[in-house]
């Protein structure tokens, strides 16, 4: 008994003397617990760091509730490592004792409570000699979303951030083994050693999966060996990516009916064209169109008409096979390009199993429709040896197939040649009209979607035919491009409008100008001396002046595109993209290029306010960008309302008036300011109920 009572003696001494020498030290100790934010133990320095009155009232404080996301982030990993082994981690922390920042440089080492739980042992000395720059430097890398990761030159990790910490599937993985693509780490490291920094998107193993980021990598020095190191900074964009590919799959593809559009065919189309020259094949276009499409809108409504075409183009695909192209142009119109194999397979040739497909009824909205299709074919290279020439021939043959009563398929022939002599015949009328100049702009004026007052006017061509009276471009212009002699047109307009607007700006009326732009016209050297030279030439404001361009452009890389519109930027010029929505609409292009407004196309303002999402999305994100918005082929008040409560900037349109003569555009830009001067906001024009023409 004496002996136990003597034992215990001695290990309440020895607790005495341990908790003595632990509360003489220099330095801070404490106890912290992981799970519930709260300190367990601590010696007397501790309580004075954390300016406690005791050990008691320091472990009744809350850390919990001031404690930040990164932070409680961090001791979260702090506490995975210490139970995967005897880790130890020295940081510069900041503390916020009531309220008041300590700056300590901290030694954590894992501390196993009685109840099996993982706590931390913290071993803390002020640190007087930092900078405020480093101390603020250290809580940035501490709280920032950015994942910062420090690489040995061999790829072994050495320092990883709280967040790249919670990214990383596994914290001791070698760099490479992160890119779920290691090719796509081999890059970067080859542009990395070439420049000694760069930056690059790629997939990359998370806890979360495979996902996108955008790494910023430059070469280093570890700070604790001197040996060389790799700095990685990166970024999660998988949503921004994701949307990337959405607007990628929009311009490639029509939004209705999900089939290719255009833009895919005029891509790939070569490439097929090209694969059977190679292989000594043939292949068959397939030119189609819906008669009497007009009627099922009329007397069904715009949404039967829609859902028919859904329908038709699931079947097109059913007859055509897997590897052929399948597109729709738009409207009622679709383009087949098959090769000779599935052209004339067993079930019968192309054309007439098109043809079978429509025996079958086509229910829709309980509706049943007997629609036909009238199909002109061309083959390659017999009729043509590239997708214009065989898109032309096929269009012959689709008119001779309607000629002959619809319903039927016809292969482009030589009878069809005296339709080319009619084109000949065009290209020489227009050579004549340049000569004898046949061409006079009308103006389409674009009205404030709030105020409704004219803004200014787009300029659109018009041909004074000397037997078939006034064209619009639609009859003419790709013909001008085809030709070649689009660019001597370009100049023309340009020097034209600007003109117009000096004239304008004279009789009071500083109105702004836009004119169309050709891809064709950017590959002409004389186009940016013609620009340079406009003002001083013709008196007028680069500022009132705005260059209308489609997406394609932005595209195409034969010209010096970039410096050209970087120039009449410089000069005070606006950029438009025109019938946005339609293209590529590349958000990157969009940023790369100064651009200063956006033209909603018709086709999404048509669908108003029924189809609205795409239309919205360009309206926010030009409000978002800083840009213009422009809503085109406005023909009801219901979809100037909608625009207007989207905050639309700016529209055209049948609603408010067409494309009119200059002293017609004059007159109303008249009648505008005497209305203005009479205190009149709002400029009462004859709106017509219904219309349907082109512009």
């Amino acid at each position: 008994m004496n002996s136990v009572s003597e034992n215990g003696s001695s290990i309440k001494i020895k607790t005495q003397i341990a908790d003595r020498f632990l509360d003489g030290l220099d330095v801070a100790l404490w106890v912290f617990d992981i799970d519930n934010s709260c300190v367990l133990w601590g010696n007397a320095k501790a309580l004075e760091v954390w300016a406690a009155e005791s050990i008691e009232e320091l472990a009744s404080r809350d850390m919990k509730a001031d404690m930040s996301v990164s932070v409680s982030q961090r001791l979260r990993q702090y506490q995975e490592d210490f139970e995967q082994g005897d880790a130890a981690f020295t940081e510069l922390w900041t503390l916020y004792p009531n309220g008041k920042p300590a700056t300590l440089r901290v030694i954590y080492k894992g501390y196993r409570l009685d109840d099996g739980r993982m706590a931390m042992l913290c071993e803390a000395s002020p640190e007087l000699g930092e900078t405020p720059e480093t101390l603020r430097s250290a809580e940035a890398l501490l709280h920032t979303t950015v994942m910062i990761s420090l690489y040995a030159d061999n790829g072994k990790p050495l320092y990883q951030n709280p967040a790249a910490r919670a990214s990383n599937a596994d914290t001791g993985q070698n760099a490479e083994c992160r890119f779920a693509d290691r090719s796509e780490y081999r890059a970067l490291m080859q542009r990395l050693r070439r420049d000694g920094k760069c930056r690059a998107a790629a997939r990359i193993r998370t806890k979360n999966g495979v996902r996108w980021h955008e790494i910023t990598a430059r070469e280093c020095s570890d700070a604790v060996t001197g040996g060389g190191a790799i700095l990685f900074s990166e970024v999660d964009v998988s949503d921004l990516k994701q949307s990337e590919e959405r607007v990628r799959y929009l311009a490639d593809h029509d939004v209705l009916t999900g089939l290719p559009n255009r833009n895919f065919l005029q891509t790939e189309a070569p490439y097929r064209l090209a694969d059977a020259k190679q292989a000594g094949k043939t292949m068959t276009l397939l030119l189609l169109d819906l008669d009497r499409f007009k009627e099922v809108n009329d007397t069904l409504g715009h949404a039967a008409g829609d859902e028919l075409l859904i329908e038709v183009a699931r079947r097109l695909q059913t007859a055509a096979g897997s590897n052929a192209i399948v597109s729709r142009l738009g409207g009622d119109e679709f383009i087949i390009l098959v090769d000779e194999d599935d052209a004339n397979s067993v079930q019968g040739h192309i054309g007439c199993r098109v043809l079978e497909l429509f025996d079958d009824k086509i229910w829709v909205n309980n509706n049943e429709l007997r629609v036909t299709p009238s199909i002109g074919m061309s083959e390659y290279p017999k009729n043509g040896k590239d997708l214009s020439s065989l898109m032309i021939n096929a269009d012959l043959a689709l008119y001779a197939a309607k000629e002959a009563g619809k319903n039927r398929a016809e292969f482009f022939s030589v009878s069809l040649q005296s339709k080319l002599d009619d084109r000949l015949e065009l290209e020489a009328d227009l050579r004549r009209a340049m000569k004898e100049e046949q061409f006079e702009l009308y103006y389409q004026p674009k009205i404030d979607v709030q105020t409704e007052l004219i803004t200014g006017a787009e300029a659109l061509i018009r041909w004074h035919h000397p037997e078939k009276g006034l064209l619009n471009p639609q009859m003419f212009i790709t013909t001008c491009e085809e030709i070649g002699i689009i660019s001597e047109i370009g100049e023309w307009v340009i020097t034209s409008v600007a003109q117009k607007q000096c004239e304008l700006a004279g009789k009071g009326f500083p109105v702004s100008l836009s004119l169309n732009m050709s891809p064709r016209q950017f590959r002409e050297p004389r186009l940016i001396d013609l620009v340079l030279s406009l003002a001083r030439d013709t008196g007028c404001d680069p500022s009132m002046i705005e260059f209308e361009i489609t997406e394609s452009i932005l595209m195409d890389e034969q010209g010096p595109i970039t410096e050209y519109l970087e120039t009449f930027k410089e000069i005070g010029y606006g950029i438009a993209i025109d019938d946005f929505g339609t293209g590529y609409s590349n958000l990157a292009y969009i940023q790369k290029y100064p651009i200063s407004s956006l033209k909603i196309d018709r086709f999404f303002v048509s669908s108003l306010p029924d189809n609205s999402a795409i239309t919205h999305l360009i309206i926010a994100m030009c409000k978002m960008m800083n840009l213009k918005s422009v809503a085109e082929g406005v023909e009801t008040e219901e979809q100037l309302d909608w625009l207007r409560a989207q905050g639309c900037s700016e529209y055209q349109g049948f609603l408010f008036s067409p494309a009119v003569a200059p002293d017609e555009f004059a007159a109303l830009l008249a009648r505008q300011k005497t209305q203005a001067t009479g205190n009149l906001v709002k400029l009462p024009t004859s709106r017509p109920r219904k219309v349907t023409s082109a512009q």
